[in-house]
């Protein structure tokens, strides 16, 4: 039996790898040809098939017998591997968009989109299931194996992407499938070969080097290979010089071969800018997000347009010391900062894609790392500037983020970190007495109250740091599209106050804070106004839009459509066509339609199969039952997706924080699992003593973690990971102790109904995963937490309920053994 176990134990460990895999894999590839906030739809979708490979494997006992074991594993793996590949080319020609006028074509598209994701996931649950049901050794070795796979494949997805474009990496975790196939055919774990069909018949070894063979030709050939065709709901037209760079972070593509002079591309020039007709470049970011890079070979009137553009506003007033850009893209801002007369520039990027795109493959075409006192840090800027020493005299912020994250109304994975209290703390803390902060944001001229949240920020942060005259730093400025913020460290000095308006009616630009007129709009004006911070927090119910500062805890800076507000979301609709609201709007209808869909998936699929197993038990053990495991559904998925939310703040980029978490979630939670047979909750007080500790560690843990992140973030990567880790550990393992703990209750009173049991927590885990998002929009981090802690308060009074009915059903049935036996 040892010479089996090996190859057994060692297939089911690449199987749990790459599941986890291609759920960061999808993640990243949704962000391509749809939105960062899918990602917690990626999560929904794996558990929705490995919930509905479990229950198949359960409704069907016959033909998942331990006599055919090793065939139905290798059907399975091979199912895997074929699904996982068909997944991947359906994916990426496939349109994901959404209308907010014609829902019933984008529910359509969604369904199917749903119908593309989940099939890998139910030949893997159909392969764990088998693993921990029906294999012949000890379910903890076992439980083991498949936990440390999925933990593992979390962090090699990342080197992964480090080597290979996503495409290509979802074949190459097909073709372990396949692999994981062969090593279940060499286990031989039956006797009985049973029932042969096409996919029992597919022979392992040829498709895994088949798969392997597409992988690598992929990725030899990319781009003119594989790729997404429907970007956005747009058709994507690749040239064959086009450069397109994956890594865990984004997809990059810059644009190459020859390119002829065209009027220079401006965020938003001035009317007095001259003709300039210059050799540029477009650089795109996950498909929409775009920036350019010019020609420029080292002369700076080369480039001395740039002083009409608005987000250099700030240059009137700094212009010479050290400067700092945050986001170097295609090097523009590290330009404007030369052009203006800096000469000692830093540039903090911590996509290494651009760096290298700079440093090597368009460096004759753009010379700005061979300016003298120009260095490029690769880094995620809040951490660098916290670890640094050094001061600025400006620090410059453009239009630093995605259209991902402003389309999608930031959900669960938009880098928003950037745009909290917090964060702004830390740049103000690296600026010179006399230093200045400059951020440029989309602006809306049909609506200049969006800019409010701006404002907001602006001044939460002056007043988090103790500023008693906020109003005395701020400057608001917009023109065309784009809205430029001055925050000054010290109050702005009278000359340069002058200074600005003079630029802005020598440019055209339009003054829309200043401490020396009044604000533009009413809004404005009642920001401006605001004593505190209390009164600040509280604008989120006092407008249309939530122009509340944004904090850690709840860090969706781009979203200012309150979900809650109904006014506010017909006001949406009406007024869809631009601005803000148009992306939130569209955020929140694909939020209300991934939840409605995933609500009728997990019917037909998981509820409505099991519906017969509850039908023929007790009512009060099927609300019991019921109660609990939709209790610790919904509490996980609240952790999960909270501790995702924040560890991405935290970590400073959307992937770190999804693998790093599920990482920590999954270690935690099966070794809580794996110490739950060993340290048993039987009786009530026990259970209402985890529940209670839970509870505890769940309520306090985003206030303490918040204090440890601003200490530790100034540290290294690994070190910020170690404490994200040391803060899931602890609630991990003992929510690891709930599904398990809550199995052996209902077993020992009635096993039939743990069919249903086990689906209302799959279907708990889809649904909750959404629920979860909406959340933390709504109401914050600290919020997802609480109401999870109460779920496992809940569950532990329903689990002590349980236990006394455990504990009666046992003294009763053996009341009846000693009676028949005295009898």
């Amino acid at each position: 039996m040892a010479a089996k176990r090996t190859p057994f134990l060692i297939g089911l460990f690449v199987i749990c790898a790459n599941v986890l895999a291609l759920q960061i894999l999808q993640t990243r590839i949704l962000s391509v040809v749809t939105h960062y906030h899918l990602a917690f739809f990626a999560i929904s979708m794996a558990m929705l098939g490995m919930t509905a490979g479990a229950l198949w494997v359960h409704f069907h006992p016959d033909t998942f017998g331990i006599h055919h074991l090793w065939v139905q594993l290798t059907r399975a793996a091979v199912g895997f591997a074929i699904a996982t590949a068909a997944s991947i080319l359906l994916l990426v020609t496939s349109v994901v968009v959404v209308h907010p006028l014609n829902l019933f074509l984008t529910g359509l598209l969604w369904l199917k989109l749903l119908a593309i994701l989940a099939p890998p996931y139910v030949f893997a649950g159909i392969v764990v299931s088998l693993a921990l049901t029906r294999s012949p050794w000890p379910v903890g070795l076992v439980y083991a194996v498949d936990l440390a796979g999925a933990a593992s494949g979390c962090l090699l997805v990342l080197l992964l992407l480090e080597w290979l474009d996503a495409l290509s990496a979802v074949l190459v975790s097909a073709a372990a499938g396949a692999v994981a196939a062969a090593l279940f055919r060499a286990a031989r774990l039956g006797e009985a070969a049973g029932a042969r069909g096409w996919l029992e018949a597919t022979p392992p070894v040829p498709l895994a080097g088949a798969l392997l063979a597409a992988a690598l030709l992929n990725a030899w050939l990319h781009p003119q290979a594989l790729v997404p065709t429907i970007v956005r709901g747009h058709v994507e037209y690749l040239g064959p010089h086009d450069v397109v760079v994956w890594n865990s972070f984004s997809r990059i593509l810059a644009q190459g071969g020859e390119v002829r002079p065209e009027p220079a591309v401006m965020w938003a020039a001035s009317a007095a800018m001259p003709d300039r007709r210059i050799e540029q470049r477009w650089v795109n970011i996950d498909g929409e997000a775009a920036t350019v890079m010019y020609r420029f070979e080292g002369r700076a009137e080369e480039l001395d347009f740039l002083r009409y553009d608005l987000v250099n506003f700030a240059y009137a007033i700094r212009n010479s010391g050290r400067a700092a850009v945050i986001g170097v893209g295609g090097g523009r801002d590290l330009l404007s900062a030369w052009v203006h007369g800096f000469r000692d520039i830093t540039g903090v990027e911590i996509n290494p894609v651009f760096v290298q795109l700079l440093q090597e493959r368009f460096r004759s075409f753009n010379r700005v790392v061979d300016l003298p006192g120009v260095r490029l840090i690769v880094d995620e800027a809040r951490s660098w500037f916290a670890r640094t020493d050094e001061q600025f005299d400006l620090i410059q912020m453009s239009m630093i983020d995605t259209w991902a994250a402003t389309g999608a109304g930031a959900f669960s994975l938009t880098e928003n970190g950037l745009y909290t209290i917090e964060g702004w703390k830390r740049f103000l803390e690296r600026l010179t007495p006399s230093g200045i902060f400059t951020v440029s944001r989309w602006y809306d001229p049909a609506d200049v109250n969006e800019t409010g949240r701006l404002v907001s920020l602006a001044k939460a942060t002056l007043l988090a740091l103790g500023v008693r005259a906020p109003e005395r730093h701020i400057l608001l400025a917009a023109h065309d599209r784009i809205a430029t913020l001055i925050l000054a460290r010290e109050p702005l000095a009278p000359a340069d106050v002058a200074a600005l308006h003079a630029r802005a009616a020598r440019l055209g630009f339009r003054v829309l804070v200043a401490p020396d007129v009044p604000p533009a709009s009413p809004v404005l004006a009642h920001i401006m106004g605001a004593p505190d911070l209390e009164a600040l927090h509280k604008l989120a119910r006092g407008f249309r839009l939530d122009l509340s500062p944004p904090t850690d805890d709840r860090p969706f800076f781009f979203n200012q459509l309150r979900m809650s507000d109904p006014v506010a979301m017909v006001n949406a609709i009406r007024a869809s066509g631009t601005g803000v609201i148009k992306g939130n709007l569209r955020a929140t209808i694909t939020l209300a339609l991934i939840i409605l869909l995933s609500s009728l998936v997990v019917f037909v699929t998981i509820i409505g199969p099991a519906l017969p197993a509850v039908r023929r038990t007790e009512p009060g053990l099927a609300v019991l039952g019921t109660l609990y495991f939709l209790g610790i559904g919904f509490g996980f998925m609240l952790v999960e997706m909270a501790l995702l939310q924040r560890l991405s703040v935290f970590l400073g980029h959307p992937v770190y924080g999804l693998a790093v978490g599920l990482f920590g979630i999954i270690l935690a939670t099966g070794f809580g699992a794996f110490l739950s047979e060993r340290v048993r909750l039987e009786r009530g007080v026990q259970l209402l003593g985890w529940a209670s500790i839970l509870a505890l560690f769940l309520f306090v843990l985003p206030f303490w973690f918040a204090r440890a992140a601003w200490a530790f973030e100034s540290q290294a990567l690994p070190v910020r990971v170690g404490l994200c880790l040391l803060a899931i550990g602890p609630p991990g393992v003992l929510m690891g102790f709930a599904f398990p703990s809550g199995m052996r209750l209902v077993q020992a009173i009635d096993p039939d109904p743990t069919p249903w049991f086990w689906a209302v927590n799959g279907a708990a885990g889809v649904l909750g995963a959404g629920v979860a998002v909406a959340i933390g929009i709504e109401a914050g981090i600290a919020t997802a937490f609480a109401l999870a802690a109460l779920c496992y308060l809940g569950t532990g009074a329903v689990g002590a309920v349980l236990a006394r009915r455990a504990a009666r059903d046992r003294q009763g049935s053996g009341l009846r053994a000693g009676s028949g036996a005295t009898g």
